[in-house]
């Protein structure tokens, strides 16, 4: 983890551009696409034009989505693309021409923003609050909530070639809901996920997002960069596929272990979009000012990264296939010197032979030294977790523990010499206790709650 000391630089940056302006959109109708470009402004001195495309379906139904929906959707889109631009200065005055936002709508999008900017303000060493870093004014033409009809077995999947959502796709394919694996920007490891469990490129929901080249000019020249709210990008785009799809649920596959801060005693949190925080904010958010009857939750929220493991090892057609290594994502490999790698061969230990996970990550994790540091951010040694969507310190000590008693996994390797590690009935009950746990702290509906109980139950008997 390499924290800088640019807040001179964001003072300075917020009086040299000390607007930015979300203008407009447009949207254009092809026979084969939709595609929406946006407006940003930064200060009149450099402007912005990301784009979205929406490649077509035959089981879209753009005639049942009206104008007013539809701008509705693409506007809110924008409110949340806009973020990555915003972070190179920091402006702190934010323009709203292209659509109207009430007091509540500002208030939440600058919670939004803060706390989803939370490790970039951290990493950047930065000092604000959330009162003082933005102001939001908005002058636009204010929006209509959809009436669309939505169909109640539909249920969309976002789909990112994870162990998670891969859990949350087998486990709901073969109900009574109508499922559609949604994929942004999808990579190798996505198709995969969704060809493996039995649905067409056709069947699937697609979304491409393009950046404007000049972001990354200025990242280059030296202007702010760091981590954006990925996740709430997605929530929004979700929300306008499920309307075209006429999904009435968004089936999310973020767990309870993302609702735990990366820095310790404090509300910075790498997963802060993937939060019940921000699910339970963009829940009733949607349910006010886009559509009363989506349902946007997380299917995994009631479980913890030790559960989803143990789902996952019984999907055996996909170990191989998934990839969850943010380094190795353009080259569709796991670069085996990353948290992420490091986190899921550890979390995978209990349930997956040492010899299968060789085989999965290209060699044996728990013997590579040099990956002690990470280890220890890991398993709560190091004051801060790392910068990635990990478990927390009691699933990863459990993990390896366990793995160590089921003989899966020998403490003599380098990694594991250093771990402390409890008598074995201890360890037991621990991670017998983590694998019946239930977060009732979530959305589910009931009847995507009876899945998750009857899953963890045939875990249980396995």
């Amino acid at each position: 983890m390499n924290k800088s000391n640019n807040h001179k630089k964001f003072l300075a940056l917020r009086k040299d551009y000390p607007y930015f302006v979300f203008q407009s959109y447009s949207i254009f109708r092809t026979k084969t696409s939709l595609r929406v470009k946006f407006l940003f402004d930064l200060a009149g001195k450099f402007v912005f034009e990301p784009e979205l495309e929406i490649p077509d379906r035959s089981f879209y139904n753009w005639r049942a989505m009206s104008e007013e929906t539809l701008n509705n959707l693409v506007f809110h889109i924008g409110m949340v693309e806009l973020v990555s631009y915003w972070k190179t200065a920091c402006p702190p005055r934010v323009e709203v021409f292209a659509g109207q936002l009430d007091e509540e709508q500002a208030a939440w999008w600058k919670k939004l923003y803060f706390h989803g900017l939370g490790e970039f303000f951290y990493l950047n060493g930065i000092h604000t609050d959330q009162e003082r870093f933005m102001q939001i004014v908005s002058k636009g033409t204010a929006r209509k909530v959809s009436d669309l009809q939505l169909d109640d077995a539909g249920v969309l999947v976002p789909v990112g070639g994870g162990k998670d959502s891969v859990v949350t796709l087998e486990l709901l394919k073969d109900t009574d809901f109508t499922v559609r694996p949604f994929l942004l920007n999808p990579r190798e490891a996505s198709w995969r996920t969704v060809e493996i469990a039995g649905f067409s490129q056709e069947e699937s929901v697609v979304v491409l997002r393009r950046l404007d080249p000049k972001l990354l000019e200025l990242n280059k020249a030296g202007f702010l960069n760091g981590h954006t709210p990925f996740s709430a990008l997605l929530a929004f785009v979700s929300v306008f596929t499920a309307l075209l799809t006429k999904s009435r649920y968004i089936a999310l596959s973020n767990e309870s272990s993302a609702n735990a801060s990366t820095v310790p005693g404090s509300k910075i949190n790498h997963q802060y979009s993937k939060s019940f925080e921000f699910e339970r904010d963009f829940y009733n958010y949607v349910r006010k000012y886009i559509h009363p009857d989506v349902l946007y939750f997380s299917f995994l929220r009631p479980l913890n990264e030790l559960q989803i493991a143990a789902l996952f090892s019984g999907f055996p057609q996909h170990h191989f296939s998934f990839r969850s290594c943010n380094v190795g994502s353009k080259t569709d490999s796991w670069c085996g010197h990353c948290p992420k790698c490091l986190f899921t061969y550890a979390i995978l230990s209990p349930f997956l032979p040492q010899e299968k996970l060789k085989k999965i990550f290209g060699r044996n994790l728990l013997q590579d030294a040099s990956l002690q540091s990470i280890l220890e951010e890991l398993d709560g040694r190091a004051p801060v977790k790392p910068f990635e969507c990990v478990g927390t310190p009691e699933e990863v000590n459990a993990a390896l523990q366990q793995a160590v008693s089921l003989q899966q996994a020998d403490d003599t390797l380098p990694l594991l010499q250093p771990v402390k590690l409890l008598d074995s009935q201890k360890n037991e009950e621990r991670f017998e206790k983590l694998l019946r746990q239930i977060n009732r702290e979530n959305f589910l509906p009931e009847k995507f709650m009876d899945i998750i109980l009857k899953a963890l139950r045939d875990v249980a008997v396995r």
